[in-house]
């Protein structure tokens, strides 16, 4: 299905960040410097682009289009996508509050720092592969051609929003510049 391929051609973005996000951490955990500013922009990229846009797509289409098809919601694979978009959302409040901290001056925090953008990759890594691999080939079984087709509609007026804004784009720019930060 077209829109279950939108999404995973945006786990490939997120994959990269979240790539980024365990170099930072280990380099921090290894005593070496990284700017506050990288995790907060990687937080910045979660919210704007990972939830703001993908998880939002998930949210207000795709789920909602399964459940019609049948899928329920409760006690099955949505509800645990579900729960690990509000986990990975608390895990990135949690980054960034520490990473404000650190700008701040508190070098204390960095050990919270990396942790939660740890347990954040892990946790995002994990939940990619299970919609890639269980959720995404259910949703393309379950809903019918008109269903899917209005689902991948909904993906492409919002990433037209999405790029009509800029947003789109700065965060493509966002997670190669964090690439290239982790990576230096």
């Amino acid at each position: 299905m077209e829109a279950t391929e939108m999404l995973m051609e945006e786990h490939k973005i997120i994959e990269r960040v979240l790539a980024s996000l365990e170099l930072g951490a280990r380099r921090l955990d290894e005593g070496k410097t990284m700017r506050a500013g990288f995790f907060i922009e990687a937080a910045d990229f979660v919210r704007d682009f990972a939830d703001g846009c993908h998880h939002k797509k998930e949210e207000g289409a795709l789920f909602p289009a399964m459940e019609l098809a049948g899928i329920p919601k409760q006690g099955g694979p949505i509800s645990v996508m579900l729960e690990d978009h509000e986990e990975g959302r608390r895990l990135i409040r949690a980054m960034r509050a520490a990473a404000e901290k650190m700008d701040a001056g508190d070098a204390s925090t960095k050990s919270e720092i990396a942790q939660n953008a740890q347990d954040y990759a892990a946790l995002m890594r994990n939940h990619i592969t299970m919609e890639n691999n269980i959720l995404f080939p259910m949703a393309d079984n379950a809903m019918p051609t008109g269903n899917q087709v209005k689902v991948a509609e909904a993906f492409k007026r919002i990433n037209q929003a999405a790029t009509a804004e800029g947003v789109y784009q700065k965060y493509l720019d966002l997670a190669e510049a964090l690439e290239r930060e982790s990576k230096a």
